[in-house]
């Protein structure tokens, strides 16, 4: 099945710890990989300051993953990622080829 590239970006809670980051990161990329997508870049979470103020929150830690993914798969990854509590907001785009 063909694969298209595809860019995660999510903005986890300040208050998580490295070991929920850690856990974050590895569900996402157990999900892709379940979904039949392979995972080709990581980019660790980095706490940065908002622009504005989301859900109380004036800091997040941002996070990429670059990946591929079946396009008739996306709407799982996408549940599978609004389910996960730690979160504040994510962004899956599709990348040029």
């Amino acid at each position: 099945m063909p694969t298209r590239p595809y860019e995660l970006m999510y903005l986890a809670q300040p208050s998580a710890d490295e070991q929920r980051l850690g856990a974050i990161n590895e569900r996402i990329q157990n999900t892709i990989t379940s979904l039949g997508g392979s995972v080709e870049k990581v980019v660790p979470p980095v706490r940065r300051r908002l622009a504005y103020e989301l859900g109380r929150h004036r800091e997040g830690q941002y996070g990429v993953v670059e990946f591929q993914l079946p396009p008739d798969q996306s709407r799982e990854l996408d549940r599978t990622i609004r389910l996960t509590e730690d979160l504040l907001r994510y962004l899956v785009v599709k990348r040029d080829e």
